[in-house]
């Protein structure tokens, strides 16, 4: 998972940078579960004063905003071509790891989240190289 800050809609209101967690294979999105309980709160309130728009920050102190990432592989706002290079490490790894487990289907997981990822490695690298020829 990728941790990332993003807008969420409650309803008829939408809140603005929500710390979340991202999986750049299945898209799947989550509250961080850090803040899930703020995020809750301010949801039903900014709901119920029929706030349309309700930025995050402006109301949840979050103290400990260095940490909620710590467990994350990568943060989004770090070089793509890392980030893609991070999680195709870290799914070798695993596919090394439910190999010596024999667990098949999760071997079969790892490896189509490693098809996904190297063709979004490879066309990211097309598109550098593209942007690098333009500059040229």
């Amino acid at each position: 998972m990728i941790g990332t800050r993003g807008t969420l809609r409650h309803m008829r209101t939408r809140i603005q940078n929500v710390p979340l967690l991202f999986c750049p294979v299945c898209h799947r999105v989550e509250i961080h579960h850090l803040i899930e309980h703020e995020y809750e709160l301010l949801a039903e309130y900014a709901h119920g004063d029929g706030a349309l728009d309700v930025n995050f920050d402006d109301f949840v102190d979050v103290k400990h905003i260095a940490d909620l990432y710590d467990n994350c592989v990568n943060v989004e706002d770090e070089d793509p071509v890392s980030v893609l290079r991070n999680q195709i490490d870290m799914a070798l790894d695993l596919l090394s790891f439910a190999k010596s487990i024999s667990d098949a289907e999760w071997e079969e997981q790892l490896k189509t989240r490693l098809q996904v990822l190297s063709r979004r490695y490879n066309r990211l690298q097309t598109q550098d190289k593209n942007q690098l020829g333009r500059l040229k």
